[in-house]
């Protein structure tokens, strides 16, 4: 079992920028995918940034140039930093891993992310 903690989401205005961190419980090894989902009121769970099969990213369209993914492996924590927010951005972020060959997902609980115009 993989416990992943998220942190760093909040209130920003429009143009402002938040950094969220994603720890996980342990070193984890054979990842698969690591990386950021949102889910805004309404809408269908999307891919925000990821990592695959070691340092490929994947972003989606709508953050691209503003979101940048990163990693610390020595801390088993995955962080995504956001510049430029616009309230579309609204939303909770959740944390999520794919790992080994049974393709094991797991997920962090959240956290909320809201941007004002």
């Amino acid at each position: 079992q993989v416990q992943l903690v998220e942190s760093g989401g909040g209130l920003v205005q429009a143009g402002g920028s938040l950094r969220l961190s994603c720890a996980a419980s342990r070193t984890i090894f054979s990842i698969n995918a690591m990386g950021w989902y949102r889910q805004a009121p309404g809408k269908q769970r999307e891919l925000v940034a990821t990592f695959i099969r070691g340092d490929t990213t994947n972003y989606a369209d709508s953050v691209k140039g503003r979101f940048t993914i990163s990693r610390d492996n020595a801390k088993n924590t995955v962080y995504l930093q956001m510049n430029s927010l616009k309230p579309e951005d609204t939303g909770v972020y959740y944390c999520n891993i794919v790992v080994g060959l049974a393709r094991s997902e797991y997920w962090g609980q959240g956290t909320q992310v809201t941007v004002s115009s």
